[in-house]
């Protein structure tokens, strides 16, 4: 039995394809440039070298479509015949309020999904053209809409209510909502395992750094707080995102240049972040780089990006009252062990004490690592997420009728014996480039 999950944006179309029989990933890829020219797919399949063909796909459709052809061609496919194919999960970015969990797909959940899309400008409308195009192609399948906002439904009205007039949220929904909700629900329930507690008992500080970035508090297992908010602009600094600002300080601007609302909104989402204070830089990498070579403003905006997570991570631990554990997941939580340090300095007087030569091992995403000294007195963690493995697990639960809200469903990845295929091989490879990474390997206790 396979599972497939696609995960749409605005001019692409991620997937990965599941056996869950196997347990295993038998295929990964994306298809870049959708509806802009210039297409092309980028496909790997477990133990051969990723493929590049180029192929136009004006529509989301067209990239769909695209995508099965590639998993059953005779050179490059993994299955027979579209029948293997038993269930789709798709990402949905913004879900509202309406969801507390991934739904089955029907014309009542489309029809929210259309309400709510205002909330989600940039990415509900992509992720709405995927699920359309993939019923298209698939159209005798159960799809399945896994919300990146449920995880985040638990959190209380204080954490999640702005201070503006209290009929705007009555009547518009203007409230804090939280991304990133997959990658949270991953790392927490395993962060849960690697401290061998109960779940529902365990305190979190998990910060998710990608081009996109936020942090979560969670308490007690469930989403407490959050940094993101009514849209992924707010909170930390990312990619081309500005995060948290005076919320004048766009008026002012406008009223200087004669900027548009519009103009606006597309300034502080797609020119500002990292991009905005280098000028040309988004990567971390990048930016090292130029910082480095002495670019002021690449060491400037990493300082602006570490300082900015501290505050953070600073906050909700006053706010949670007891922290278990400090996660860091995602490309740069995961790789950028320059800018963990950053964020990690300074520190101690809040109980978390970090070893730099762990630190400087840890950029790998085939097991879980821990850089903590042993008198920190809050375990820091590298939990490499695994989004496509929650949708996928959710849409056969989904399809088999044995899915729940994630208080009363268990996961796979929850047990002590879990193991990801695809990384324990990546992860032997890994030992014998670099045997050291064996002494920060996290093991559940």
């Amino acid at each position: 039995m396979v599972i497939l999950t696609l995960n749409c944006g605005s001019s692409s179309a991620k997937y990965q394809v599941y056996d869950w029989d196997a347990r295993d990933i038998l295929a990964v890829g994306i298809v870049e440039k959708v509806t802009v020219g210039g297409s092309f797919i980028n496909h790997k399949v477990k133990g051969k070298e990723e493929i590049t063909i180029e192929h136009d796909c004006p529509t989301h459709t067209d990239a769909v479509d695209l995508i099965i052809k590639t998993l059953t061609s005779k050179e490059h496919g993994v299955i027979t015949d579209m029948g293997v194919i038993k269930a789709v999960g798709h990402r949905v970015v913004h879900g509202g309020d309406k969801f507390t969990k991934s739904v089955i797909v029907d014309d009542n959940v489309m029809k929210t999904l259309d309400e709510v899309k205002d909330l989600g400008p940039l990415h509900n409308p992509a992720n709405i053209m995927g699920i359309e195009a993939a019923k298209k192609v698939l159209p005798n399948v159960p799809h399945c809409a896994i919300m990146d906002t449920a995880w985040h439904q638990t959190m209380p009205p204080e954490s999640f209510l702005y201070a503006v007039p209290y009929e705007w949220y009555e009547k518009y929904g203007v409230r804090r909502y939280g991304f990133h909700g997959t990658s949270f629900l991953y790392t927490a329930k395993r962060a849960a395992v690697l401290l061998g507690k109960d779940p529902y008992k365990t305190n979190l500080i998990i910060c998710h750094l990608g081009n996109g970035a936020s942090v979560n508090a969670v308490k007690d297992g469930k989403s407490f707080d959050t940094s993101m908010g009514i849209t992924p602009l707010e909170g930390l600094i990312m990619g081309t995102r500005a995060g948290d600002a005076d919320l004048a300080m766009p008026f002012y601007v406008m009223r200087k240049t004669g900027m548009s609302a519009a103009e606006m909104e597309s300034a502080l989402n797609k020119k500002s972040g990292l991009l905005g204070i280098t000028g040309k830089y988004t990567d971390r990498r990048d930016i090292q780089k130029a910082t480095l070579a002495g670019d002021d403003r690449a060491r400037l905006a990493q300082d602006m990006e570490a300082h900015r997570v501290k505050k953070y991570i600073g906050g909700y631990q006053a706010a949670l009252g007891r922290v278990d554990a400090l996660i860091f997941t995602a490309g740069v939580g995961e790789f950028a062990f320059f800018m963990r340090k950053k964020i990690l300095d300074g520190l101690e007087g809040i109980g978390v004490v970090y070893d730099p030569a762990k630190n400087d091992l840890a950029h790998t995403r085939n097991t879980e690592t821990i850089i903590s000294k042993p008198e920190s007195k809050i375990p820091i963690y590298i939990i490499p997420t695994d989004e496509e493995l929650v949708m996928t697990e959710d849409a056969y639960a989904l399809m088999a009728g044995t899915y729940d809200v994630h208080t009363k469903f268990t996961y796979s990845f929850q047990s002590k014996d879990y193991v990801n295929k695809g990384r324990a091989e990546g992860l032997k490879e890994e030992l014998v480039k670099n045997p050291e990474l064996k002494s920060i390997i996290a093991t559940p206790k």
